[in-house]
């Protein structure tokens, strides 16, 4: 199916990839419905900084909400599911939360797309699921491990979307991204932690453990991914990666970030208060992307260095960098 001429709803709208789905929806869809979670500021997060934001219907509320979610899925064709808590560390103190978000909320937008016969659904996974890599590159058929509470509600949520298709044919993809970043990032990740800390001034950036290594995906590459599986009629029941097959260590990460500043005298100090608990520790993630390419020809267009150049020339923007408290560890 093409998303041209839909009707389309983004749950998780106001944050960092969903704010970036919702822009890159508008010129082509029918209608957009961008889901803001409910707060009594009225604050659309990131949608606030979206172009054409006057051309989407931004709704507040909440995926934990049943009935909330059948009202808002009537009329619609797609539905772009990214509503989530997905910060691993306050996974750790708050894990029930986790659960009423991810996958309750999940269930519900399964309910409700299937009572009013949506045309397809993407469910947001994560390559968190997968825990530490038992072999390289990683595809779709690797085990899983829940090695947090996150990652655990994570695939509990992928579980609810894939009963859903072998129990009632709901047309669902489980989209299962690699680590993104970009603009709009929150600082609880590592990228925009080095790039925050480095714009401010500081010459002691603190980080956690620098050995894993991660598969790092530009915003704009996941989100066509994410628009590429949603056009495409065979990823209707599959589960699919969305990665670079490309794997580089966190402590490279922050050398090469250092270098695209022009900031080679920062140094990188250690910070107990960021590890995670040792078996918790995802150490290695490196994304087979096979599966995506078969379906629907996607490439990464960005190369890791491409990417964070575009990255830091958001951050250095002061407009940009006062929305971030750089002092503070964000979990």
């Amino acid at each position: 199916m093409q998303t041209e001429k839909k009707n389309i709803l983004v749950t998780g709208a106001d944050g960092f990839i969903g704010s970036h789905l919702t822009e890159a929806l508008i010129p082509g869809a029918n209608s957009v419905k961008a889901l803001a979670q409910y707060n009594s500021f009225n604050n659309w997060g990131w949608l606030e900084d979206i172009e054409h934001k006057n051309d989407v219907e931004i709704l507040c509320g909440d995926v934990r909400d049943a009935h909330y979610m059948k009202k808002i899925t009537k009329n619609v064709d797609v539905i772009f599911h990214l509503a989530a808590l997905i910060a691993i560390p306050y996974s750790y103190v708050a894990p029930d939360s986790y659960i009423d978000t991810n996958i309750k909320g999940t269930l519900n937008v399964c309910q409700g797309a299937l009572e009013n016969e949506v045309q397809k659904v993407i469910v947001t996974s994560t390559s968190e699921v997968y825990g530490t890599a038992r072999y390289v590159p990683m595809d779709e058929k690797h085990p899983l491990q829940a090695q947090s509470p996150y990652s655990a509600t994570k695939i509990g949520a992928d579980a609810i979307a894939d009963s859903f298709y072998r129990s009632f044919g709901l047309p669902v993809c489980i989209a299962r991204p690699f680590n993104t970043y970009g603009p709009r990032q929150s600082a609880r990740a590592v990228i925009p932690t080095v790039i925050t800390q480095i714009a401010s001034g500081k010459k002691e950036i603190r980080l956690g453990d620098l050995s894993p290594t991660r598969d790092f995906n530009y915003v704009k590459d996941t989100v066509r991914g994410f628009t590429e599986l949603a056009k495409c009629d065979a990823a209707a029941g599959e589960v699919v990666n969305i990665g670079s097959n490309y794997e580089i260590s966190i402590g490279d990460v922050a050398e090469l970030i250092k270098k695209l500043m022009n900031e080679d005298d920062v140094r990188i100090v250690h910070d107990e208060n960021r590890l995670r608990p040792e078996k918790s520790e995802v150490n290695r993630l490196w994304c087979d992307n096979g599966k995506i390419r078969r379906l629907t020809g996607f490439e990464p267009r960005y190369s890791l260095e491409e990417g964070l150049r575009e990255t830091i020339g958001w951050f250095r923007n002061p407009e940009n960098l006062r929305k971030y408290k750089a002092n503070i560890y964000n979990v």
